[in-house]
């Protein structure tokens, strides 16, 4: 049936009013910033190195490159968020984010004196940044055997001006996962997606009650989401503490079934050490090796019988 002059004008509006809503929660977008404290000017973040570069932070090892994230997940301040939403690709803009919703207030109660004991002694001068009892903070000053410890925020009690560039939408998965990642830590991961075939145990239904339910496999398709660790996220104290509740919000937010991180090693790394142990394993493998080692227990007035009888008394 063909719809009617005005059915289509209503369809087209409808479309446009979809278009016209602009970006919206739980999108992946690529965002440029400059952020700053409003009332010193000091550079808090920025994509841009050449504003790094003039603030004389080091690049070399850092990535400037814009920041993917999720609207609607807390990834940035939420007055930038909120800024956001509507607008498209390539749109600006410039948001101050009142202290309470940045950093948060500065609070008094939250400079105390400790004892320099609960300091590692390479941190005990003033501005050193510490550790204690699960709360970070910084020294204000030592005296005696005490120490005065603000545990606020560095930038607690600023306001935060945000300069913005919306760069691009992210469709792509394994781009979403990567950027997801990226927020955590700052390493560059290798990671695809495959379909992957796999068996699992399933309860069979029963109209009879039974006590203990049966089972039988299947063979099921699993999204998988492959991920090669590498040896900087390894040895990474935030990775091995939090790496299920990470993962779980990738899967979350990627829709696959599952992730599996491998782990790889380098053969060429492990050559070198291999090969000396092959010349060891070698060394001991043939007869006139045998007797080189008889003959250095001799020379050493070693008896080799008693050293096997010892150990099979072990």
């Amino acid at each position: 049936m063909r719809m009617s002059d005005q059915q289509e004008t209503e369809t087209a509006d409808d479309a446009d009013a979809e278009e016209s809503e602009g970006l919206q929660a739980g999108g992946f977008i690529k965002l440029a910033y400059t952020a700053r404290t409003v009332e010193g000017g000091d550079l808090v973040d920025t994509t841009d190195e050449e504003v790094a570069e003039e603030e004389d932070i080091d690049t070399e090892e850092q990535d400037f490159s814009p920041r993917t994230l999720v609207l609607g997940e807390g990834h940035i301040f939420e007055p930038v968020e909120e800024d956001i939403i509507g607008k498209e690709v390539g749109d600006t803009g410039t948001v101050v984010v009142p202290a309470e919703d940045a950093f948060g207030e500065y609070d008094e109660s939250e400079v105390r004196t400790v004892s320099v004991d609960k300091i590692p002694e390479d941190d005990r001068y003033p501005g050193a940044h510490v550790d204690i009892e699960g709360q970070h903070g910084h020294v204000e000053t030592i005296i005696g055997g005490r120490a005065r410890v603000d545990f606020n925020h560095m930038l607690a009690g600023e306001d935060i001006e945000y300069q913005y560039e919306i760069v691009d939408v992210v469709e792509d998965r394994v781009e979403k996962a990567q950027g997801l990642l990226s927020m955590y830590f700052d390493v560059e991961l290798d990671m695809h997606i495959e379909t992957d075939e796999v068996e699992e145990e399933v309860q069979v239904e029963s109209e009879e009650e039974e006590e203990e339910p049966e089972f039988e496999t299947e063979t099921v398709e699993k999204e998988t989401l492959y991920i090669e660790q590498s040896p900087q996220l390894q040895f990474n104290q935030q990775w091995m503490m939090g790496k299920q509740q990470i993962l779980q919000q990738v899967m979350d937010q990627i829709d696959v079934d599952r992730v599996i991180v491998q782990e790889i090693i380098d053969g060429a790394g492990m050559g070198g050490m291999m090969g000396g142990m092959g010349g060891m394993m070698g060394g001991m493998g043939g007869e006139e090796d045998l007797g080189d080692i008889e003959d250095a227990l001799e020379d050493a007035d070693v008896d080799a019988d008693e050293i096997v009888e010892e150990l099979d008394e072990e």
